[in-house]
């Protein structure tokens, strides 16, 4: 599957490089910790993790902003709905259609024809929801259908351990060029899958 090639903005760009620096003296700080005779360094480490962290996050939002805007003018919805979701440790799926139709990769789904909205993604995720294990499908301003099993992923690192949603995540994506967003019920984290890579948003 092709790339996609997005630019960054120049705030964007400004933001990233101040984090860079930010991590550049942190680094330059702990090697300078190492040289001296008793110093413990794992406070600077965890500094400079978040500030890896930081940068990593950031990126991540400004590309799934990027990658879903012609796709769905629901990215506010969509951002309010898994964060609600992780802050309750309720797994989601959320499959967002874009050029290449989906009809022959899910199947079983439910129909629900509603317009997006963040309060009904966070009720069919909701636990004994006969909806919430499955992945919600949506094409530009509508909720298609629920319960959708997707294809799990074929290329899995055997030492990387995936659950059930990231796997089924990774597949749909390395079929097609949706874009999938995954919430994890066993950690919180969010994270999106595209070209059949997954990049975490929130851990």
């Amino acid at each position: 599957m092709i790339q996609e090639f997005l630019p960054l903005n120049q705030p964007m760009k400004e933001q990233i490089i101040r984090s860079l620096r930010d991590i550049t003296e942190e680094a330059e700080a702990l090697r300078q910790s190492l040289m001296m005779d008793e110093c413990c360094i794992l406070s600077r480490l965890e500094t400079l993790q978040k500030h890896i962290l930081d940068v990593q996050t950031a990126a991540a939002s400004f590309y799934l902003h990027s990658y879903l805007a012609e796709y769905t003018p629901h990215y506010d919805d969509l951002s309010l709905a898994a964060k609600h979701l992780a802050e309750r440790r309720h797994g989601a799926l959320i499959v967002i259609e874009r050029k290449d139709s989906l009809d022959h990769l899910l199947h079983h789904g439910v129909p629900i024809g509603a317009k997006v909205s963040h309060t009904l993604l966070e009720t069919i995720f909701y636990p004994g929801n006969p909806l919430h294990d499955g992945g919600a499908l949506i094409r530009y301003d509508e909720i298609v259908s629920a319960g959708n099993i997707l294809p799990l992923a074929e290329h899995v690192t055997p030492k990387r351990k995936l659950g059930t949603r990231h796997r089924a995540a990774i597949g749909l994506t390395e079929r097609s060029d949706a874009l999938v967003i995954v919430v994890s019920e066993e950690t919180g984290a969010i994270s999106f899958a595209i070209n059949g890579r997954l990049y975490v948003l929130r851990r």
